[in-house]
């Protein structure tokens, strides 16, 4: 069933009618190639700045973020121009009318925020509440990631370092994940299932969100915070709200870390 047929038999809900199912070729060939950027990029670091690959540096995360963003952003732009109903108002505006990418004050920011912050302290600990008499040391493990990303790294470096986490890692995230590969799922699947498209599509965004960071102690969390942003961009249409609540999400542990840091 195509889109529009969908619309027509009741399915239809805000997000859907830019569904596009002939993008998930692009978007799944995009997300291996942001990744394969990623790991050329910091590999041409370590040769130029002669590390080795097991050295984590505050140079090699930039540089395989650079890598790696380069190739979600790219993914966007080939797959709006792409289309088969392009528009014509410039790359800014076809990536809002193609993927929702469009901010209002309300409800984005104050909305945005209670949700991001709300999944740190509600939907985080719940999901890793399970896991914490298999897991010794369970909290202190979960934060190792974020301690080792911004482990000796002060000053201008550590502020450089959360504009990329916070503001940075929300867009590019939030425009790949819920407005390209979202867009591209549910198109597939109102075509081939449509009676369970949204929620099959909610739960395989968040899948892939999750397992995208490789993070195994974090995977249950980070799939339900996936699941969360994919509903939010489904009822509003757009991809604002749920850029907040990420913005908001990453603020929460970039903050707490930088507090505590000696």
């Amino acid at each position: 069933m195509a889109p529009a047929t969908a619309a027509r038999s009741g399915v239809a809900r805000p997000g859907l009618s830019s569904a596009n199912p002939s993008g998930l070729s692009i978007a799944l060939f995009g997300l291996a190639a942001a990744y394969l950027l990623g790991e050329v990029a910091v590999s041409a670091f370590d040769a130029a700045s002669h590390t080795t690959a097991s050295t984590v540096t505050f140079g090699g995360d930039l540089t395989w973020f650079a890598g790696f963003w380069l190739g979600l952003v790219g993914t966007a732009i080939v797959a709006v121009r792409t289309r088969p109903r392009r528009e014509s108002g410039g790359l800014v505006a076809d990536l809002a009318s193609a993927f929702g990418l469009s901010f209002r004050w309300w409800p984005d920011l104050p909305v945005g925020i209670a949700l991001g912050v709300a999944a740190q302290f509600v939907l985080v600990p719940l999901f890793e509440l399970p896991l914490v008499p298999f897991v010794p040391h369970l909290f202190h493990r979960l934060g190792a990631p974020a301690r080792s990303l911004t482990a000796n790294v002060h000053g201008p470096g550590l502020v450089v370092l959360g504009i990329l986490v916070c503001l940075g890692a929300p867009i590019v995230e939030e425009l790949y994940f819920r407005g390209v590969f979202q867009r591209a799922v549910l198109g597939w699947f109102l075509n081939t299932s449509p009676r369970i498209a949204l929620p099959a599509t909610v739960i395989a965004v968040g899948v892939v969100f999750g397992l995208v960071h490789f993070e195994a102690l974090e995977l249950s969390a980070l799939v339900a915070f996936g699941m969360l942003l994919s509903i939010t961009a489904l009822v509003t249409g757009r991809l604002g709200t749920g850029i907040v609540a990420h913005m908001a999400f990453n603020s929460v542990t970039f903050i707490s870390l930088a507090l505590i840091r000696p």
